[in-house]
């Protein structure tokens, strides 16, 4: 059974349709964290965190991490914000994690091109330009520091999926 792919990065990154590729590619089963946590949850991201406030929610994300890391043979998307919990670090660097990283501003156009983007509350209640901005600074180490391979998040995505599969490939083999 192969090792499972653990996607990570800030919104917009592209870690659900890179996910998607990658699980086809290698025929394995794709799960996005954000929809596991909504069904888990009940509600929307949104919602839960104006019900219960941004702490519950993180809690609530590390006990969907840890249910999905129990499966076997998946690629899985991970929220944005998965990295600021230090027991999802420690799931994310004991396995093969790859962060997308990508420029601040195509994450800003990706975000203004979405219909779904309000789905998660803002962070700081600034421009999407200064907030991702912001949470980049905050989270790029902790981003990079989770990561086996970094994958440039700006090509297509064929050619995001295919960076990553080279290095996942290596990774599976034992070469890290």
């Amino acid at each position: 059974m192969l090792p499972n792919i653990y996607l990570i990065g800030p919104r917009a990154c592209g870690k659900t349709t890179v996910g998607k590729c990658l699980a086809d590619n290698l025929q394995l089963n794709f799960f996005d964290s954000d929809k596991e946590l909504v069904r888990k949850a009940g509600c929307e991201i949104s919602e839960y965190v104006r019900l219960h406030g941004w702490d519950a929610f993180r809690s609530l994300e590390v006990a969907v991490l840890e249910e999905l890391s129990r499966k076997r043979g998946a690629v899985i998307s991970c929220g944005g914000g998965i990295v600021v919990r230090e027991e999802n670090r420690v799931v994310l660097r004991n396995n093969f994690t790859v962060y997308i990283k990508t420029d601040v501003g195509i994450l800003a156009g990706r975000l203004q091109l979405d219909p779904d983007h309000d789905q998660r509350p803002s962070l700081t209640g600034k421009s999407i330009v200064d907030e991702i901005s912001d949470v980049l600074d905050e989270r790029e180490s902790l981003y990079a520091g989770s990561a086996s391979f970094l994958a440039d998040g700006a090509g297509t995505i064929d050619e995001v999926c295919n960076q990553i599969l080279a290095s996942y490939q290596s990774f599976s083999k034992g070469e890290k």
